[in-house]
């Protein structure tokens, strides 16, 4: 099925996800679209996150796709059993194959989590994980400097070392905690700062692959894998800052990979894109 995959998220973060997709499903077109306009979405109150995503969806929508990949964590928590229940398309989110993913590396029970303020206190992790497994222990903190900073792309060096320090100075104490989620997709561009500072006893989850295997399954399931030999382009759309959306994007997509996109800048409110 010749039709494409439709992304989205708040700002780059998303391209962590469609890095993966790119990688485990090599035949299927990708349609991204970043609102990096108006990232951070964690601070945000769940109406105007619901606002924002259906914006985007709507967008999505009118490329015809064939699938949904909400590639944030805040606008999973707070949309995605609206957008199944009101899409005749399949959607997937980013929380219930992280929480899997944790399940399978947690070696004690003790799993923590850190994401935007919106998706901490949604409870959506803490939720999907005991769903799962009930005796497993939780702790949540929110990191509300990351997602600006990655949107500057500000992604390693002496700032970004101090400021992840800083953010999870409070899990500093806590030596039982084996696996750490990450809980928003911009996190995985800070990983490698991330895990230095937390230690290497401490097992780092990022979404991405399990959401990128849940994708392909999905896709089966419904019988919309794409069987096309032709090698798939894809495009990008952001709404906010074209140039830095490019840096970012070619920090993550090998050359091989970033040849294969069109980078556009889109309002969402009226479909323009230039």
């Amino acid at each position: 099925m010749d039709k494409a995959i439709g992304v989205i998220d708040s700002g780059v973060g998303g391209l962590t996800v469609v890095h993966e997709l790119m990688r485990q499903l090599p035949k299927e077109q990708l349609i991204y679209l970043g609102d990096t306009a108006r990232c951070p979405y964690g601070p945000r109150s769940k109406e105007e996150v619901q606002q924002f995503t259906w914006e985007m969806v709507d967008f999505l929508l009118t490329k015809n796709i064939k699938m949904l990949v909400v590639a944030c964590n805040t606008a999973t928590a707070f949309t995605l059993k609206d957008l199944k229940e009101q899409l005749d398309i399949p959607v997937i989110g980013v929380i219930q194959p992280g929480a899997r993913a944790a399940i399978k590396s947690t070696e004690n029970n003790q799993v923590g989590v850190i994401g935007t303020e919106g998706t901490i206190s949604s409870g959506a992790y803490a939720q999907a994980l005991t769903k799962i497994k009930s005796d497993i222990r939780v702790s949540g903190l929110a990191c509300p400097p990351f997602v600006p900073m990655v949107e500057r792309g500000v992604l390693s060096g002496p700032e970004a070392k101090a400021v992840v320090s800083e953010a999870l100075r409070p899990f500093s104490n806590n030596k039982e905690m084996d696996t750490l989620i990450l809980g928003c997709t911009h996190y995985p561009l800070l990983k490698s700062t991330i895990q230095e500072v937390m230690g290497e006893e401490v097992t780092v989850i990022s979404s991405s692959e399990e959401t990128a295997r849940e994708t392909s399954t999905l896709l089966e399931a419904h019988q919309i894998m794409n069987r096309s030999d032709l090698v798939p382009l894809h495009q990008f759309y952001t709404t906010g800052d074209l140039e830095i959306f490019i840096e970012i994007a070619k920090t993550i997509f090998h050359e091989s990979n970033f040849q294969m996109l069109t980078i556009k800048q889109a309002n969402i409110s009226t479909n323009k894109v230039w």
